[in-house]
């Protein structure tokens, strides 16, 4: 019997009726465990890995994330490499501003699937994760469910500490810095209105009983006087930027303090702004093209080769796929059902295309409009084998169903060591939470 079986096999009748669910479900919301609204977890049963699962999973993605470090400090010393990333001019203009310290990505994060004979990462989101709060506390939720009691009589069972390695991180990349102030007085920056602003509070409750104090604050509340950033009155030794670089770039006005005191090297930010070298989804052309083997060691190249799907930057131009050359073009119409196009810089999943899924007039006609953007606004990635499993989800009402799901394993990385992992499911073929996936923790089990 697998992991998984063994699982729904534990399940009692009461730990599925109606009442428990009901139950289970007020125990999220107290816990602040949603998304806007929305339950992350509408789900009776964590996703399950072995040892031996986690170990191959933490070589491939620390491996793919030096070479993010590696490409994002090769891109500050070439122009042609930006124009591969499909970096703005705008974009650049942030990324030249020097930051204080070297590390692009204090936390980062892998989309992967993982199968029992392969291991497979659809993007790399470089910039500013979020759920890494609420997967501690889903963990520790379901970490003390009655079931899983019963599973650990047989078995062996540990979670990740995401919060806890959170919080180290940053600390590390403010001593990097230079930072003096012990400990640093942390601000948390987003927008009010989104919907993780519940995450934020969970982090910043966490972070303030291991006694470093932390502020939850709108790039609006910021006050930079030419020497110190502020909010509300206290200075902030560290900007844990969750605000994305597009709404910065886009809303510049209400994130002036923030930039501002950023190049005056005024306060420790991270992420840096230079964090969106590796975070554009071409990321992964670059990695994927001969042309920049020299880019990287022999395991980064055995890694990328293993793990990283074939990508291009869409252009009518000639490229390399499978050993053959070819119009990109007519790869993209001949290889339809094998491909996806994205957008270079969006998350959530907007925008992606499965040309798998789409009719062959749809996808000439999203190539079409794809191609009358700027160069550099969309890729083609191959498509990977994709994980499912029984999940059982319910509903309002706290009905029971057992639904095959999707299952994508995104491991996090802080300052490029793993420490966990977001774990979202979806009944289509995308996954995330933005479009309405759920989530539930994952253990590893021996």
């Amino acid at each position: 019997m697998d992991l998984a079986s063994e699982w729904r096999s534990l399940l009692s009748p009461d730990e599925v009726s109606p009442d428990a669910c009901r139950q289970f479900a007020a125990s999220l919301r107290e816990k602040k465990l949603t998304f806007g609204d929305r339950l992350h977890c509408p789900f009776l049963r964590p996703f399950l890995l072995t040892g031996q699962d986690e170990e191959r999973i933490r070589t491939a993605a620390e491996t793919i994330a030096s070479a993010g470090e590696r490409v994002a400090q090769a891109a500050m010393a070439s122009r042609t490499l930006l124009h591969e990333l499909g970096m703005t001019d705008p974009e650049i203009g942030l990324a030249t501003i020097d930051p204080g310290y070297e590390t692009a990505s204090t936390a980062s994060r892998l989309d992967s699937f993982l199968l029992p004979d392969s291991l497979h990462f659809a993007e790399y989101n470089a910039e500013s994760p979020a759920g890494l709060g609420y997967t501690q506390k889903l963990a520790e939720i379901f970490d003390r469910l009655r079931v899983m009691a019963k599973f650990r009589e047989r078995h062996s069972v540990r979670y990740h500490h995401t919060i806890d390695a959170m919080l180290a991180a940053l600390l590390a990349s403010y001593a990097e810095w230079g930072g003096r102030a012990n400990p640093p007085t942390i601000a948390i920056v987003d927008w009010r209105e989104v919907p993780t602003w519940t995450e934020f509070e969970i982090l910043r409750d966490a972070f303030v009983a291991a006694g470093v104090p932390t502020i939850v604050h709108d790039p609006r509340d910021l006050v930079f006087d030419g020497r110190a950033l502020t909010a509300g009155g206290r200075r902030i030794d560290l900007v844990y930027r969750r605000v994305l670089i597009n709404d910065i770039l886009s809303r510049p006005d209400e994130c002036r303090a923030l930039v501002d005191a950023y190049s005056a090297r005024a306060v420790c930010v991270a992420n840096t702004f230079r964090c969106k070298l590796a975070h554009k989804k071409a990321f992964f052309a670059v990695l994927t093209d001969s042309r920049h083997e020299g880019l990287f060691s022999d395991d980064q190249r055995v890694a990328i080769r293993a793990h990283v799907p074939w990508t291009r930057i869409l252009a009518d131009t000639s490229t390399e796929r499978e050993g053959r050359r070819a119009g990109l073009l007519q790869i993209a119409r001949e290889a339809r059902g094998r491909l996806v196009l994205k957008p270079n810089d969006e998350y959530g999943g907007t925008g992606v295309l499965l040309g798998w899924e789409a009719s062959v007039s749809a996808w000439d006609d999203a190539l079409e409009a794809a191609l009358r953007e700027p160069t550099g606004s969309w890729v083609l990635q191959e498509r990977i084998p994709i994980r499912r499993e029984i999940f059982p989800q319910f509903d309002g009402e706290g009905a029971v169903t057992f639904r095959d799901m999707l299952v994508d394993m995104a491991p996090y990385l802080f300052r490029g060591r793993m420490v966990g992992y977001l774990t979202r499911l979806s009944a289509t073929g995308l996954a995330n939470v933005t479009s309405g996936g759920g989530q539930v923790p994952a253990f590893v089990v021996s």
